[in-house]
């Protein structure tokens, strides 16, 4: 008998096998908005993408001299300078000097999505004169080989500039683009500008330009002298900064020879600090924002048990591809620690996104964050779109405001697939909304969830992930009302797309069913991201007829029993003061979720005890006069 039980549990649906996840999202007043321009990119994909943003930028660009479109490639390609830049744009050979044709082309493309079009200018010193090829040590600039860069001509700007003198002026540069595209401000205009690229690296990309190891207070007086110039020419330009390669460079500016000097007696606890108190400074002499966006890149260190980084080539073992879908978490969860050497020896500055928060706030408030530079690795893996399709949503819920994927490999599947799901998962350039709704799942480690609500109202989406590689998750989906003005979210329908490890094809889903008012229950199967876009009705009907107060309330949880997160539902009946509270049997508090004021309304509450042991657990609800108790059931 034991041995027909076993063999029939074996041969149960994945459905029966799958593991149980509470998934919470939460509709409130005012959602925050989510940036449009978290879903760009370096380099154009298969297509399809709807990209929000496009970038011309990387190493090829501290060397690109506008004024013939040459560029040199630094230690990427033996020194060349070379008519490279005009070949990836397609630009016909008779046409390659044409000044400024590359950034034209680039132009184009971005037109072509209306996407955000930000360009990259040059600051390192020199840029290439010619296009003869390798450029040997003994011709260091400066040389014949080199033009030197401007921040400003200090002469009358001309549209039509000579290549035979020996200096190549960003002002100009700037003057020529408004002057055929217009403003950043008229909606038409090249709307941001890049303090050139990676300068911490300028030593070991561009020994030829720039030999010696670039200083903090030589950056900050590049930096300032190039923003000004930028300012001066079209005010409504962003100005994007320091453009930095990675966490060394965040630290201490790679090690910069002055960097003791310039923090010593300074309350800076890295070099972002600095760079950020410089440049507003700097700001508030010139009377007028000098940096709009401290733009990084992120290339994750973390690595799978076996040493392999997760962006490298060779990062295709289990271990590699199950570091690489919870590297996510490094942005933004406190109780998440990866594998590499920035946790180990650096782990206060983690998670990234509220330390780097932290610095703004403290330094240069209102500068917005991005990161024009970033990948995953497994761009042919389902892992790569697992771990890109949670970093897209970690973006838009902790308010990044502009981020540029950079491609590793020539063949990017996954990761094209990754953006459709959020800007083009029905082949009609259909998108994730654009209002986020805070949104909760019961287990962060194998599961994530982003909710957002199309303005207006009455449409939901989600995009929820199920990282774990073996294991359908049956998910049961709470959608609350977090707002005075709703007593509840009423569902009415739900499309589903789906992008799993079978292909890198979008495919429809089964639709949503036995919606029950505000819940639902869905399969999501191992190792797969789905898209689901719920119609709702918005129930507005707080107050009772005749002006009567909302009853007092605290209703059963949801799900009870649970394991590990169940959502708790109250009505309170007048404005005031509202405390929730959670005691095991022995009347000892386990946690207070609610203690503050609120409106008369409904609301709920997620409770996570994915901490806790199981048991019986008490929830006591407060509001003026009135008080409730509840058992709930926590079962592991």
């Amino acid at each position: 008998m034991k041995n027909s039980m076993l063999s029939y549990l074996l041969l149960l649906p994945a459905v029966a096998l799958s593991q149980a996840v509470n998934f919470s999202v939460t509709v409130d007043d005012s959602p925050a908005a989510i940036s449009p321009l978290i879903y760009g990119t370096n380099q154009l994909m298969s297509g399809g993408e709807n990209w929000g943003s496009m970038r011309l930028g990387g190493n090829r660009f501290t060397g690109y001299n506008w004024e013939n479109n040459a560029s040199n490639a630094g230690s990427d390609y033996f020194h060349s300078s070379d008519n490279y830049l005009p070949s990836v744009f397609g630009v016909p050979g008779d046409s390659s000097n044409v000044p400024g044709i590359v950034v034209e082309a680039f132009y184009r493309q971005a037109q072509a999505f209306n996407a955000y079009p930000l360009v990259t200018l040059q600051m390192a010193g020199f840029v290439a004169r010619d296009k003869n090829g390798v450029v040997d040590s003994s011709q260091t600039a400066p040389s014949s080989r080199w033009a030197y860069v401007k921040p400003a001509k200090g002469a009358p700007l001309s549209l039509t500039p000579g290549s035979g003198d020996d200096s190549v002026s960003m002002d100009e540069l700037v003057n020529f683009l408004v002057h055929t595209y217009g403003t950043a401000s008229s909606g038409t205009g090249i709307r941001g500008y890049a303090l050139d690229n990676e300068p911490a690296l300028w030593q070991s990309t561009h020994p030829r330009i720039h030999p010696l190891q670039p200083g903090c207070r030589e950056l900050i007086q590049k930096s300032v002298s190039l923003s000004r110039s930028i300012k001066t020419i079209d005010p409504s330009a962003e100005v994007f900064g320091p453009v930095e390669y990675g966490f060394a460079g965040y630290y201490d500016f790679q090690s910069a020879p002055d960097w003791n000097s310039v923090a010593s007696g300074k309350s800076y606890g890295w070099f972002l600090d600095y760079y950020l108190d410089q440049m507003k400074l700097a700001s508030d002499t010139s009377g007028r924002r000098l940096l709009d966006v401290l733009d990084l890149h992120w290339y994750p260190e973390a690595q799978g048990n076996d040493g392999n980084r997760i962006t490298g080539a060779n990062a295709t073992s289990a271990a590699d591809r199950q570091a690489r879908v919870q590297a996510p978490r490094t942005l933004w969860d406190s109780h998440y620690r990866e594998t590499s050497w920035i946790a180990q020896y650096f782990s206060s500055y983690l998670p990234l996104i509220p330390k780097l928060a932290q610095s703004i706030k403290k330094y240069y408030p209102g500068t917005k964050l991005g990161f024009t530079e970033f990948e995953y690795g497994g761009e042919t893996d389902i892992s790569g779109a697992l771990a890109i399709d949670d970093v897209l949503g970690i973006f838009g819920k902790y308010g990044i405001y502009f981020a540029s994927y950079w491609e590793g490999g020539s063949q990017t599947p996954y990761i094209s697939a990754a953006y459709k799901m959020y800007r083009n998962y029905d082949g009609n350039n259909s998108t994730f909304a654009d209002l986020s709704l805070p949104s909760q799942t019961g287990d962060s480690v194998n599961t994530s969830i982003y909710g957002s609500l199309k303005r207006g109202g009455h449409e939901l989406h989600l995009i929820v992930i199920n990282k774990n590689p073996g294991q359908a998750v049956t998910g049961h989906f709470a959608i609350t009302s977090g707002s005075p003005s709703l007593s509840h979210v009423a569902l009415l329908s739900g499309k589903v797309w789906e992008l799993n490890g079978s292909s890198s094809r979008i495919n429809s889903g089964k639709d949503v069913s036995d919606l029950s008012d505000s819940s639902f229950s869905y399969l999501l199967d191992s190792a797969s991201v789905y898209h689901i876009v719920l119609q709702a009705s918005m129930i507005t009907s707080v107050s009772a007829p005749a002006g009567r107060p909302v009853d007092f309330a605290l209703c059963q949880n949801y799900p009870n029993p649970f394991n590990p997160a169940t959502v708790i539902t109250y009505q309170v009946p007048a404005d005031g003061q509202v405390t929730l509270k959670v005691y095991d049997l022995l009347g000892r508090e386990v946690r207070t979720l609610v203690n503050h004021f609120q409106r008369i309304g409904r609301y709920s509450v997620m409770f996570d005890a994915s901490r806790l042991a199981s048991g019986v657990y008490v929830c006591s609800l407060t509001s003026g006069s009135h008080a409730a108790a509840k058992r709930m059931v926590l079962m592991k």
